[in-house]
């Protein structure tokens, strides 16, 4: 079609008042214009789950093209695990330089330069962008592209100048801190997990609207590196943990002196920078700065999903157990699938898309085995059922399991004795377990492991661990499970006595 029918044709059926047909052709011209790659897998996403996929996918042959428009290794390189974790550690010396009576080691002078606790947090993140870098996934054979993707057919994704067609598409565009619509709020500074790693001035006191991980590991970095900090929730911190564990951490908190203010709902803020008033049902509480903590919102209003015939709602896409969509051709992993939203749970997400895209075999993702964790002192961990949904579904049959940290000989050396662990256990088989403490991330991952491979507790039991390491409270565990069944056991009993008399 030439230019100048075009146009002739264009204004003609706006003039008849087929407008959308007029549109219509526009785009389809367009698109005409435009690059066009044919590839077996397009990845929409850079973030930790997109990249497994393109990585696995790409070394085993298949062609992938990538799309990220914004930063590569997504929020948990950029705005969440990754740099929350060094600020945590930047206020873990901090705290250190307290002292410990107890071990004879008195408080030092401690300087603590917020702005240079912030350098070292982006240092960390430079030294592991890197892997996750556009030239890594170039070099790996990836075809990226650094723009947003947005559907314009069930197989056709449009990103910047190109249009790409692919046998194959995942979605894992993953979430983004969610702005409650609080009244007074868009009048006034205030930050998220995406902004807060930004500031470099020490805020006096800081306002956490959020009791959930990101706000707490926050407030304690915070109050660590010298803020004041109050953290006001709507309903009760911690809430999908366990409340006994829970509240043994809430008190160590609060002995640090973070104020927390529980079933505190917020009705609206107001003031101005360095003064700042969070109106709640329980009062008035008054800051210098504010940090919004109440959860996430899935990213996926750049992607013009109905385009591709793809069902979603607010709280993620519609995907079935092998997480696909009403669009057979598209998965979707991550936090954008709308379950648990965690790195790893997008990291295993792409081992179970890969599995069935790559060798055709049958995939499904779980839940019963994923752990999370929060990383403050002492660390909060769980993985399968808590307490309370464990015996909601299995009643009597239940058996509750708790050791203390206090009955660990390297806890007891390190001065780390505030802790517990509570494993769930149903006809020998652990169905959850809650950790809090100290190393509790890492505890709990012997855990997820039993409860990944269906493992008895005896396979906790059979271990040997070297002495004395933390791990041994797991150990215990299964020595506490075991114990009255064997020391408490008539028959036992009588089967000890007959051995000892007629077997020489």
């Amino acid at each position: 079609m030439g230019a100048a029918n075009y146009f002739a044709d264009f204004g003609a059926l706006r003039a008849l008042g087929l407008a959308g047909l007029a549109e219509g052709l526009t785009r389809q011209e367009g698109n005409l214009s435009m690059e066009r790659i044919d590839t077996d897998i397009l990845v929409i996403g850079g973030g930790s789950g997109g990249l497994s996929v393109a990585a696995g996918a790409v070394q085993m042959g298949v062609r992938v093209v990538l799309l990220e428009g914004h930063k590569m290794g997504g929020d948990c390189l950029n705005y969440g695990c990754v740099p929350s974790k060094a600020l945590l550690a930047a206020a873990s010396v901090a705290h250190a330089q307290g002292g410990n009576a107890a071990m004879g080691v008195g408080p030092g002078q401690a300087t603590i330069n917020y702005g240079e606790a912030k350098d070292f947090v982006a240092s960390v993140i430079g030294q592991i962008a890197p892997h996750d870098s556009v030239a890594r996934f170039e070099g790996l054979g990836v075809n990226v592209i650094e723009a947003f993707g947005r559907f314009i057919s069930p197989t056709e994704v449009q990103a910047g100048d190109w249009v790409v067609t692919a046998r194959r598409i995942v979605i894992a565009t993953g979430s983004g801190p969610f702005v409650p619509p609080i009244p007074g709020l868009n009048d006034l500074p205030h930050y998220t997990n995406e902004t807060i790693f930004e500031l470099r001035e020490r805020p006096d006191h800081l306002l956490i609207i959020g009791g959930g991980p990101i706000g707490m590991e926050m407030a304690q970095a915070h109050r660590r590196l010298g803020s004041e900090v109050t953290v006001i929730e709507g309903q009760n911190v911690f809430a999908k943990d366990d409340p006994e564990l829970s509240a043994i951490l809430v008190q160590k908190l609060r002995d640090e002196g973070i104020e927390i203010v529980e079933e505190a709902l917020a009705q609206s803020v107001s003031g101005r920078g360095g003064d700042i008033t969070v109106s709640t049902t329980q009062g008035e509480f008054h800051g210098t700065h504010l940090l919004l903590a109440v959860g996430r919102k899935v990213n996926t209003e750049r992607l013009n999903l109905e385009a591709a015939g793809i069902d979603y709602d607010r709280s993620g896409i519609k995907v079935d157990a092998g997480l696909r969509t009403s669009n057979r051709r598209v998965y979707v992993i991550g936090d954008v699938a709308g379950g648990l939203q965690f790195t790893h749970v997008a990291g295993y997400h792409a081992g179970v898309v890969i599995r069935s895209m790559l060798f055709g075999l049958p995939a499904k993702a779980k839940k019963n085995h994923i752990p999370w964790a929060t990383y403050t002192d002492p660390e909060l961990a769980q993985v399968g059922l808590t307490e309370a949904q464990a015996r909601a579904r299995y009643g009597a049959r239940l058996e509750v399991v708790r050791v203390d940290f206090d009955g660990s000989d390297r806890a007891i050396a390190t001065g780390t004795t505030t802790g517990m662990i509570k494993v769930m256990v149903v006809k020998g088989r652990p169905v959850g377990a809650s950790i809090v403490g100290a190393g509790a991330g890492e505890l709990i991952g012997i855990w997820a492991m039993a409860l990944a491979n269906n493992l008895k507790i005896s396979a906790i039991a059979a271990m040997v661990l070297p002495y004395p390491t933390m791990g041994e409270i797991n150990k215990r565990v299964a020595g506490a499970y075991f114990s009255p069944r064997l020391f408490e056991s008539r028959f036992i009993r009588w089967l000890v006595g007959l051995v000892q008399r007629f077997i020489p």
